[in-house]
């Protein structure tokens, strides 16, 4: 565990890839098993090991830049519940793509402990536009409700290129100063794209002792360089056959992850 400022947070965090939500373009009808799979999912990252789960709508694309409707929330609750009844693990919500709002709504709802928000504060540009971070809401939000959860914001997102002349060193420092983040997640390029380890020591640098989770990319080959770089991991891809985030979470390939960062 990592302890922090919003309580201990897991050193290794595994996804559950919601698949696609009602009311998004490629639901398929069967809600009940949206929940299956994601119970499913969980279960095996908790059995394989992981500290803490991670929840995501990631079947929802095209996503929104910003809120949702009423009905993803509605769905990723009732998912997050689902999860919370069958696991006991420490889990985060991510609201993809920025909706951080409705993030630390379901969050505080189900018990979540933390959340993960692409953009806390200022703007990048994605495949949705740009996206401005809403730091001001998002603590305001959460002092409201009183609520104990732990911010995640990834810095220079994956998916996504800053403005032009914005140093990796000035949004760190602005996301974690002003912005109000208790964790830091540095990724690839892309979803299953790693980060190198000098991206991670750089960003590690630039946010002292904030604790820095490594957000895609890691495997058995790079999880104890990433974690000696890093604080956390947050995995996804290598624990799906082939890379394949639309496939269950195979119980081999989780261990692995977990043997390989020895944790």
């Amino acid at each position: 565990m990592i302890a922090t400022r919003r309580g201990d947070l897991p050193r290794l965090v595994g996804m559950v890839h919601l698949l696609p939500l009602p009311g998004s373009p490629e639901f398929g009808g069967d809600f009940d098993a949206v929940l299956g799979r994601a119970v499913a999912d969980a279960a095996t990252l908790a059995d394989a090991g992981f500290g803490g789960i991670m929840i995501e709508n990631f079947g929802d694309a095209p996503f929104f830049a910003d809120r949702v409707p009423p009905v993803t929330v509605a769905a990723m609750t009732r998912a997050a519940l689902a999860v919370a009844d069958a696991v006991d693990l420490p889990f985060g919500i991510n609201v993809l793509r920025n909706d951080a709002l409705s993030a630390v709504s379901i969050a505080a709802a189900s018990g979540a402990r933390f959340v993960r928000v692409n953009v806390l504060t200022g703007t990048m540009f994605t495949d949705q536009g740009p996206i401005v971070g809403k730091a001001a809401e998002v603590a305001r939000l959460r002092a409201a409700l009183g609520a104990e959860i732990a911010i995640f914001a990834d810095v220079f997102v994956k998916h996504a290129v800053p403005p032009a002349g914005l140093t990796l060193e000035q949004a760190a420092e602005e996301m974690t100063g002003r912005g109000g983040a208790d964790a830091v997640v540095a990724s690839g390029s892309a979803t299953g794209k790693p980060p190198t380890v000098e991206h991670l020591a750089a960003t590690k640098a630039a946010i002292g002792d904030m604790p820095l989770y490594a957000g895609s990319g890691t495997d058995v080959v790079s999880a104890a360089a990433f974690l000696a770089a890093a604080d956390g991991l947050i995995v996804g891809s290598a624990t799906k056959p082939g890379g394949d985030i639309t496939t269950p979470v195979d119980p081999a390939l989780a261990r692995a992850i977990v043997e390989a960062a020895g944790l």
